[in-house]
């Protein structure tokens, strides 16, 4: 297993210095799922939310999110993204939405929580516009898809149901 990297040989948390490092394209696809009630989901697919259309707003968001990461995660560091992809699809049969995003650059750093955030806002905002008639829905699954590029190569998770 590799050493934290976001420590120093003290156990001092420090922002990795990527400046070395050669630029290479680098790509991060993420997931999170949010489970509702059937007829909250109904609402949403329908388009008969009284805020509006509740996946434009949850893309929206998600992509604002990725481009602010670094201003939310402590040592991320602000990146020139190229690419910012926030989709959602309804999930009926498991009453659901799953959120996939995907982000792109050619940097010295990884977009993988780039990739996270969005997803993980994009469902709280999809929690957020609709908790007036679900307070009990539930965000999980949250999980790095896959990534490609950079020194550690190649990530791709196993698919799960």
């Amino acid at each position: 297993m590799s050493q934290l990297t976001h420590l120093d040989e003290h156990g001092r948390a420090h922002m990795v210095d990527v400046g070395a490092k050669a630029s290479s394209q680098r790509q991060a696809s993420a997931e999170a799922c949010i489970s509702m009630l059937p007829a909250t989901l109904k609402l949403i697919m329908e388009g008969g939310h009284k805020k509006g259309d509740v996946f434009a707003v949850a893309r929206i968001a998600g992509i604002q999110a990725a481009k602010k990461c670094a201003d939310l995660i402590p040592l991320c560091h602000p990146l020139m993204l190229t690419s910012i992809k926030v989709e959602l699809e309804a999930e009926p049969e498991q009453q659901r939405v799953r959120i996939t995003s995907t982000c792109k650059l050619n940097g010295q750093t990884g977009v993988e929580m780039e990739a996270l955030t969005a997803a993980s806002v994009a469902a709280l905002t999809v929690y957020d516009m609709c908790k007036a008639v679900d307070k009990g829905m539930v965000i999980s699954q949250v999980r790095l898809l896959e990534k490609t590029g950079g020194k550690s190569g190649n990530y791709k998770a196993e698919v799960t149901a």
